[in-house]
């Protein structure tokens, strides 16, 4: 199947993507208990991930990965995504719901309190360099998005990665219990694996993760870059 992938600039995708026939997928997202103006706005305008498809406009991972599984693979013998059960759909929920902010809430701490360090350290990484291919924009900006958009504070009492390890044991649990992590995939994996990798941009999050399932899950689906130095990420 071929298809042509849109980068978009970050904190422009809102107003690029609903100028291109796309919404927010009806997102009403909280950063804590708070919805920030920013993130109200981003949910009144549009979002990405964005699919176009036989005239279809789809947005957001939840309404993607429930399309691909319901429609694209079965017109298209690839990459195959197991059939979703109960179990599978909550995980995909949680995932959606909690798991996706919380990982924005508990990396973009580190940025705030050392942004020139965490621009170096998120040059390269699982999912590539970490916004901004500049580190003079990722110094800049991203500091900005994560107290703007994220709401997330810069004092240690109250960084959010106190709560990493029971969520990842909620996923320990499912990949235990063959929900998650199994020979064939499903959308769950798919949906924690990037938010999984995403944490792991902040360089103390990697003790948490150490001999858990979950760190076979990310490695098994957003490899750390071979070619990552040790002062890269870690």
């Amino acid at each position: 199947m071929r298809y042509r992938r849109i980068d978009v600039v970050t904190l422009l995708h809102p107003v690029v993507v609903r100028l291109r026939g796309f919404d927010a997928g009806g997102q009403a997202r909280t950063a804590g208990k708070r919805r920030p103006l920013p993130l109200r706005i981003g949910d009144l305008l549009g979002t990405v991930p964005a699919l176009a498809y036989d005239g279809q406009r789809i947005s957001t991972n939840h309404r993607i990965g429930a399309f691909w599984t319901r429609t694209i693979q079965t017109h298209h013998c690839f990459l195959r995504i197991q059939d979703s059960g109960p179990q599978v759909e909550d995980a995909e929920r949680w995932a959606n719901e909690t798991l996706q902010m919380a990982a924005r809430r508990i990396t973009l701490p580190a940025v705030v309190r050392d942004p020139a360090g965490f621009s170096r350290a998120s040059a390269d990484g699982r999912m590539g360099y970490l916004l901004y291919r500049s580190a003079f924009a990722r110094r800049l900006i991203c500091p900005l998005i994560g107290r703007l958009v994220f709401g997330v504070a810069s004092t240690e009492e109250d960084d959010e990665i106190v709560a990493l390890p029971s969520m990842l044991d909620r996923i320990d649990g499912w990949i235990t219990d063959g929900v998650i992590g199994g020979a064939e995939l499903n959308v769950a994996d798919f949906m924690i694996a990037p938010s999984l990798a995403l944490i792991l941009y902040r360089p103390d999050a990697l003790a948490l993760f150490q001999g858990r399932p979950s760190l076979e899950l990310v490695d098994r689906l957003l490899p750390e870059p071979a070619h990552a130095g040790a002062d890269s990420l870690r």
